[in-house]
């Protein structure tokens, strides 16, 4: 099974997993720990390490996570099959690029917890296909 054949759920359990275990390796932290130094619940930890989650982890809470184990928040955005959702470089003139605008408002909506699963089920169902379509060259 190659790299792209692995969910965002797997790839993002074994991003936790290797955070957890390098924080009580570096530092003696249990999950308790690293719940109350990271702001997620354990509850949460424990959902992000069996892959159970069909909406995406709440972006803030992934941040939060990073940034208290000085871990890059892109790794863990990779990890769940995201563009890094920093700060969006702008053109000249303050005007965002189209695409980065439109990237944004999507990523926007899979993290806004008012957003209705099934509404972000096929957002990221027709992401997928438009990642996977042929690319057809014009002639």
């Amino acid at each position: 099974m190659g790299s792209a054949d692995v969910s965002p759920q797997m790839a993002f359990a074994r991003f936790v997993r290797r955070a957890i275990d390098d924080a009580r390796e570096a530092r003696g932290w249990t999950v308790t720990d690293l719940a109350t130094h990271t702001g997620v619940g354990r509850s949460t930890v424990f959902r992000w390490l069996a892959g159970d989650w069909q909406d995406y982890p709440e972006l803030a809470k992934v941040r939060g996570f990073c940034a208290a184990l000085d871990l890059p928040v892109a790794a863990a955005f990779r990890a769940l099959g995201l563009p890094d959702a920093g700060p969006v470089p702008r053109r000249r003139g303050g005007e965002d690029a189209p695409v980065e605008a439109d990237v944004r408002v999507i990523l926007e909506r899979l993290a806004d917890p008012t957003v209705p699963a099934e509404e972000k089920h096929h957002i990221r169902d027709l992401l997928r296909y438009l990642a996977r379509r042929p690319v057809r060259r014009a002639g």
